[in-house]
């Protein structure tokens, strides 16, 4: 529901108005529950009882299962939102087409809101709103950026930075939408002759960032399948002991296991919402895909993806928990955006000058163009707010 700015008096008549219209609104409130009252101020007990009222999703909606609508009233944003990095600008960086702008993911047994920037601001107004992970999370917190950015005046926000984290600052709400660089959640570092040893048992310099932070969204999968020469790491560590080989989906549950221990013991499900979003799918020559030239995007009646065994593991893990992770699953629906890619339209790839000849090139079928695909899952992240 859209909300006034708290600087803007109302004249008695224009207040009856608005009171009626606000009856008449919460008639249609998203499952019948009133609007949350929220306020610019007030005790820290008053914040935390009116963080955990916030309304959580009908049990009857599962955003993972749906179809992509196309919309021509989207993107949300302009492609031109300063906060974009060049290699996801894929307009920038000369894609003709601009279809993949313009789908709208719809849930089959509920709709997701379009995204409110005000009401999202007021939403987080007074809170840290962090975003952990890999390079494609690092492209969700700029899609969450540009969402809101465009009604912030230019001298009432900012960003800045602090070792591993970025910060997006809305001054006026007191509030921060921020990223935190850990895209296998768990210490990776170089040791004695330069090996790179991922400590799977150790968690606290990158979780030391987390740690006062109001709504937390993670994201870990990517990182955990690359081997051979793409691997980030030379050698395991857990308990003390070195090792070099073993499974990677038994590392990647090792390595979700210390956080979700993490999480279970220094977080309060009073203070602090929790999230966790599945990894996004990827398109590339070795999964038997490519998204080069690809215009539209896949239908369910003519596929059906199976779970990564990623999903599976995280599944896993979240359900031995006894804190309350919210998952949030784009395996599904990001499987069939194969449209959304950048494929050739990179920065890198424009640098290169050899657009003329994609048959040399690798394609980036892993990440996705802004706006795009990542906006969705900030549509549900707003959903899961309101």
């Amino acid at each position: 529901m859209a909300t006034i700015p708290r600087h803007k008096l109302l004249t008695p008549i224009l207040f009856l108005l608005f009171i009626c219209l606000c009856f008449n609104l919460s008639l249609s409130f998203h499952d019948g529950e009133p609007p949350v009252k929220r306020s610019g101020g007030g005790e820290k007990e008053d914040e935390v009882t009116k963080f955990q009222s916030l309304e959580r999703p009908s049990r009857n909606c599962d955003l993972a299962m749906g179809e992509w609508v196309f919309d021509g009233s989207y993107p949300l944003y302009e492609g031109s939102c300063p906060f974009l990095s060049s290699q996801l600008s894929c307009r920038r960086n000369g894609r003709p087409d601009s279809d993949y702008e313009k789908w709208r993911w719809k849930p089959r047994r509920c709709s997701l809101p379009r995204f409110n920037a005000l009401d999202f601001l007021e939403r987080i107004r007074m809170k840290r709103v962090m975003l952990v992970g890999d390079s494609i999370m690092r492209s969700q917190w700029e899609s969450l950026v540009c969402l809101v950015e465009a009604v912030i005046p230019v001298d009432r926000k900012l960003v800045s930075s602090n070792g591993p984290c970025v910060a997006f600052h809305a001054l006026d709400y007191e509030a921060s939408i921020e990223f935190s660089w850990a895209p296998l959640l768990v210490e990776l570092r170089e040791e004695g002759e330069k090996k790179r040893i991922l400590h799977l048992d150790s968690i606290e310099e990158n979780a030391k960032y987390w740690r006062g932070v109001d709504v937390l969204m993670f994201d870990s999968a990517h990182w955990w399948t690359h081997t051979g020469k793409w691997s980030s790491w030379d050698l395991y560590m857990e308990e003390g002991r070195l090792f070099k080989e073993l499974n990677p989906m038994v590392a990647y549950e090792k390595g979700l296991t210390t956080w979700a221990k993490w999480v279970d013991m220094n977080l309060d499900p009073r203070r602090t919402r929790v999230m966790f979003r599945s990894a996004s799918a990827r398109h590339n020559r070795e999964n038997g895909w490519q998204c080069y030239k690809v215009r539209e995007p896949l239908v369910y009646l003519s596929y059906s993806p199976e779970a990564p065994g990623q999903l599976t593991v995280l599944r896993g893990v979240l359900n031995k928990m006894s804190f309350p992770v919210y998952l949030i699953d784009v395996a599904k629906m990001s499987a069939l955006r194969r449209d959304g890619h950048p494929s050739l339209y990179t920065k890198s790839h424009v640098n290169q000058g050899r657009m003329d000849s994609p048959a040399e090139l690798w394609p980036d079928c892993s990440h996705w163009c802004l706006p795009g695909v990542p906006d969705s899952w900030n549509e549900m992240l707003y959903f899961l707010l309101l």
